[in-house]
């Protein structure tokens, strides 16, 4: 009896899914001793948020306060624990990290679950190269929990004990799709629709009159390359353009390109990482942009954190990751779908 099949509370279903959740309660214990072990802080972020984020794509859970006097004030669920711990790296924590439940709605599926769990860590003063090596560590310790040598996901597998392999955007569009990315990107972060188009079209993916910049950038990330990334060994897919990383700063040797990486195993999105961008002002303009392209797919947009930025302008150098806990149980384990290795999965709804 699977939990597609009936409750997860039914005792035949729960004693199916024990085994993988017991695996989750030891990979969990064993990375809060490790960032212990490192004088890491673990840190609660307030999941109730004036502004969810700030990204186009994230649909979040909309609520309101009611205040004493009787008025109201709206709120939102967080999306990640991202604004509440820079503003802590403002107040002058150093490396602090967060095993936060978040929220994102318009997601749900195989490696999507409404309200999941994100581990969410920052080092103060270090580049994002270190996240890269916690990655490694951190992939490798999870196994161990789990009793395992390979990470698994529907007949894909990656070794988390292998060295990594590391890719830019633009090796991986070269390498996987034959597309010059570089060629469609301007040194001031403006990107060249119609170079990308006139690229995509010869590699038998569709090209629609409205289609933006970042529409043909995803259609090709997800249909071309994703399916590459973590096989045997995880990937690190790095340098991405900077319309496609509104909270990372520009790499030193390229403004057309950012430090953020993603890292994958077994074609999954386990991570996602910045060197952080601490410039009030262009971060202003970046969310400005990405809300405006909210409105435009989706008809709304959210409001921006006035506190977070001004937290920014005093917050230090810094580099933080968010990587999806459950998925790397997932993987761990074996499991095919989020729902198997969540202890009490959010009901789909509807009349029964």
């Amino acid at each position: 009896m699977s939990a597609e099949a009936s409750p997860w509370w039914q005792p035949a279903v729960h004693a199916d899914r024990r085994p993988l959740l017991m695996t989750r309660n030891r990979i969990v214990a064993s990375l809060r001793g490790w960032f212990g072990s490192r004088d890491f802080v673990e840190v609660e972020a307030a999941a109730l948020q004036v502004s969810p984020g700030n990204e186009a794509h994230l649909s979040a859970f909309a609520t309101e306060a009611i205040l004493p006097d009787g008025g109201r004030a709206p709120l939102y669920l967080h999306t990640s624990p991202e604004f509440a711990c820079k503003k802590l790296l403002a107040a002058g924590e150093t490396r602090l990290f967060s095993l936060a439940r978040v929220f994102r709605n318009r997601e749900r599926g195989a490696l999507h679950h409404p309200e999941f769990t994100m581990l969410e860590w920052y080092r103060a003063g270090e580049t994002y190269d270190s996240l890269m090596a916690d990655c490694a560590a951190l992939l490798a310790l999870a196994a161990e929990a789990a009793g395992t040598k390979r990470l698994s996901f529907r007949g894909r597998h990656s070794d988390p004990f292998a060295p990594f392999e590391r890719l830019t955007l633009a090796e991986a569009f070269e390498r996987h799709a034959a597309i010059d990315l570089l060629a469609t990107l301007a040194a001031d972060g403006a990107t060249d629709r119609e170079a990308l188009a006139a690229q995509v079209v010869t590699r038998g993916l569709r090209v629609a009159a409205d289609d933006s910049w970042a529409d043909l950038f995803s259609r090709v990330l997800v249909g071309l390359i994703e399916p590459h990334l973590g096989k045997d060994r995880p990937t690190i897919l790095c340098e991405y353009p900077v319309s496609e990383a509104a909270l990372a700063r520009p790499v030193p040797y390229d403004p057309r390109v950012a430090e953020r990486f993603e890292l994958y195993a077994c074609g999954v999105e386990l991570a996602n990482a910045f060197g952080e961008l601490t410039d009030p002002a262009e971060q202003r303009r970046r969310f400005e942009l990405e809300m405006a392209e909210k409105a435009r797919v989706y008809g709304e947009r959210y409001p921006i954190d006035e506190d977070f930025l001004e937290a920014l302008a005093i917050m230090p150098e810094a580099s933080g990751i968010a990587l999806g806990l459950d998925r790397l149980v997932m993987l761990a384990t074996g499991a095919p779908r989020i729902d198997d290795v969540v202890w009490t999965p959010v009901a789909r709804g509807g009349a029964r």
